[in-house]
């Protein structure tokens, strides 16, 4: 069975950075897979993406801010942040791409940006 486990959340203040992690058990392989974000009161949103051969795919509102990579041997996906803004504040989730059959979501993991 597939569990995604979302890590490195976190209070940080506006202008600063914050590494996200989400570990994987029962996938051999990250492919495909992309990190999303619940705002309080708003549907969860896609914020960046991934494929297999490492392109990439961002949300405008977090291009050229955020990074998403990933790590096969650890079966580790990660989301690099950095100016982060208010408006970044949520819970985020990693999981499939969109288009394709989610895996159990996870917890996530809360990203409060201060101003």
């Amino acid at each position: 069975q597939v569990q995604l486990v979302e890590s490195g959340g976190g209070l940080v203040q506006a202008g600063g950075s914050l590494k996200l992690s989400c570990t994987t058990s029962g996938i051999f392989r990250i492919n495909n897979m992309a990190w999303y974000r619940s705002a309080p009161g708003a549907q969860r949103e896609f914020v960046a993406a991934i494929t297999y051969g490492d392109n990439t795919d961002y949300a405008d509102s977090v291009k050229g801010r955020f990074t998403i990579s990933k790590d096969n041997e650890k079966r580790t996906l990660y989301l690099q942040m950095d100016s982060v803004k208010s408006e970044d504040t949520g819970v985020y989730y990693c999981n499939t791409s969109p288009m394709y059959t989610p895996y159990p979501w996870g917890q996530g993991t809360q990203v409060t940006v201060s101003s």
